[in-house]
């Protein structure tokens, strides 16, 4: 592992933990934040710690394949979803994890999000599926998720909150306030008779836009 790389994630977990709290994407101690480091090892919050008093050493060093960890501090009890996540999607390197509110609306109603808003599907790839109901931490809730994300950068988790991926963190952490905003949407657009659905044609158009040409040429 790279030890240098690793404290650089830590310092990103951290910092973009304390965005998360400070955004209103969660409340309390809820919600989860990691970053790949290689193929074994992923950064991730501590448990039930308070996100304004978090500093970047932290941040829990995790190994992906055992879920064995360094420090005293326990990691999220999410890290298997996380971990599991990385495995399925070797071009992920962000995982962002709210409770925020209209998704978390949107997920107690175990409504997916039909493809209704252009920025949702330029970043999360089309609509936006929900994870079956299971206790959190398991290996269920793992699998549940990466099914949810076939093909996606973000999906709702049923009665629970939501997930977005990215290439990296930052990636992430923007997914979550479109998913965040396209649920609120969705759900304003019910009162209105309903949302009309982007065509398939424009999703992929859109979604290849994003991940390919969006942006200035580095």
């Amino acid at each position: 592992m790279n030890r240098e790389k690793a404290k650089l994630m830590q310092i990103e977990v951290c910092s973009t933990a304390k965005s998360m709290y400070n955004s209103g994407l969660v409340a309390g101690t809820w919600g989860n934040i990691s970053a790949r480091i290689d193929e074994d090892y992923m950064v991730i919050t501590p448990s039930g710690m308070d996100y304004e008093r978090l500093y970047a050493e932290q941040m829990v060093i995790v190994n992906m394949n055992t879920l064995e960890y360094e420090g005293s501090l326990k990691p999220s009890i999410e890290a298997v979803v996380h971990a599991a996540v990385y495995k399925d999607r070797p071009e992920v390197n962000g995982i962002m994890h709210t409770h925020s509110t209209y998704a978390l609306t949107v997920a107690a109603a175990r409504k997916p999000i039909p493809p209704i808003c252009d920025d949702q599907v330029q970043i999360l790839g089309g609509d936006v599926k929900v994870a079956a109901y299971t206790m959190p931490g398991t290996k269920e809730m793992a699998e549940s998720v990466v099914d949810a994300l076939k093909g996606r950068m973000g999906a709702l988790i049923a009665n629970h909150g939501a997930i977005t991926v990215g290439r990296t963190l930052k990636e992430a952490y923007t997914g979550s306030q479109v998913l965040e905003k396209t649920a609120m949407v969705y759900i304003n657009c019910q009162s209105i008779g309903g949302a009309v659905e982007i065509s398939q044609e424009d999703i992929d158009f859109f979604h290849d836009f994003f991940l390919h040409k969006y942006g200035q040429k580095k």
